[in-house]
């Protein structure tokens, strides 16, 4: 996990995480804000599979795996789990250090669920 400042959006940390793994990942599955050049560029670098949804502003719509995109919804119900917990949802610790910790500790209660 990778915690950025409030203000700052997901996508541009994108590449940045995909040069911290340890193996190369089979597909980066993302919604349509990190279809960005810069985004796309990392992914293929990276010697993934791309399964972003084009923009509709993008003059080239370009094709995804729509039967992969669709397990995104997983990603989404386990942060909407996260969020269960109050103190979660609204980033009741002080520090990076200790939001980070609890959004740990709740990854793992959800996983032994």
């Amino acid at each position: 996990m990778l915690l950025p400042p409030g203000q700052w959006a997901g996508s541009p940390q994108l590449p940045g995480l995909l040069k911290q793994l340890p193996h190369p990942p089979g597909a980066v599955v993302a919604d349509k804000a990190c279809h960005t050049n810069r985004v796309l560029a990392a992914v293929v670098q990276a010697g993934a599979e791309t399964v972003i949804p084009p923009k509709r502003t993008r003059a080239h719509q370009r094709a995804f795996d729509q039967h992969v995109y669709a397990d995104r919804n997983k990603v989404e119900r386990f942060f909407g789990r996260l969020k269960e917990a109050c103190g979660f949802a609204t980033r009741y610790e002080k520090t990076a250090t200790s939001f980070l910790a609890v959004a740990h500790l709740l990854a793992a209660l959800d996983w032994l669920r």
